[in-house]
């Protein structure tokens, strides 16, 4: 099984770096639901479609796009997963990891994340974005499960998962730009249904100030890769039970859309200050 996982990611790496010539990654960023434009401001683009990497599913979910996208974005060098893989669909955390464990093996050092969560705390409004301070995992899925792979520890210190040098900086970026910043602990789920509102006030006792069905299986791959980590949460909607609205996935992507321009801002300011 090491060697199967160990292959795969082996052979993604090389297929990648091969379309990438000499480009060799600093950063990776993953971009949730309806945040997939930010991949749009890279200069000098070079589009990998998923369906030409060893062990990269197509994705199956609305607003989530399919291709590696690597290029410059301020002057650094980036690479952008452009639509992500879930729990939901039916892959294993490995298959979600797989990604991040590639960024790593290209030489990537640090992982921006972006992804689309319902607002817990009660004075979010819609339109808000969350920089993520901790997570709890509530999928009760880890990519770690088995045999070490190479490169990566056995039980990787997770006292600090967003890195707190990073998040300084994305404050920073946040106050000198005027982009409204919140920060909290990001639940993140299994999924694919919504949560019930009884659901939603268990997290709230629970410490959670956002939820979602991404992120923590990546973060928790990256961090026993060594790869520093900052998250992004666009709270697109207030949680079940804590507004009059019905949540559908349609009105998800429509507010993300809507928060893409403050988000990239934010994520450019912070790429650029690396």
């Amino acid at each position: 099984m090491t060697a199967d996982r160990a292959r795969v990611v082996e052979q993604a790496a090389e297929r990648v770096a091969a379309r990438l010539g000499g480009f060799r990654p600093e950063i990776a960023l993953v971009l949730g639901s309806g945040l997939g434009d930010l991949a749009d401001r890279l200069e000098r683009a070079v589009r990998i479609p998923y369906r030409e990497i060893p062990g990269f599913p197509e994705p199956q979910v609305a607003g989530h796009g399919g291709e590696l996208v690597a290029g410059t974005l301020c002057g650094r060098a980036v690479l952008v997963q452009r639509g992500r893989f879930h729990l939901y669909e039916g892959h294993d955390p490995a298959a979600c990891a797989l990604p991040v464990r590639v960024f790593g093996a290209l030489g990537a050092r640090t992982l921006i994340l972006t992804n689309a969560a319902g607002g817990i705390r009660r004075t979010f409004a819609g339109g808000a974005l969350m920089l993520v301070a901790d997570h709890i995992n509530l999928t009760f899925r880890n990519p770690l499960v088995g045999p070490v792979l190479p490169g990566e520890e056995r039980f990787p210190d997770m006292s600090d998962p967003y890195d707190a040098r990073l998040r300084a900086l994305a404050r920073e970026v946040a106050r000198t730009r005027r982009i409204p910043l919140e920060e909290g602990v990001y639940a993140g789920v299994l999924g694919p249904s919504y949560e019930t509102p009884a659901e939603i006030r268990m997290l709230e006792r629970l410490g959670a100030d956002a939820v979602g069905m991404s992120t923590v299986v990546e973060v928790i791959a990256a961090r026993a890769r060594g790869i520093r980590c900052l998250a992004v949460s666009a709270i697109t909607n207030l949680a079940s039970g804590l507004g009059p609205a019905r949540l559908t996935h349609d009105e998800v992507l429509r507010a993300a859309e809507r928060l893409q321009g403050a988000l990239g801002s934010l994520v450019e300011g912070v790429v650029a200050g690396l």
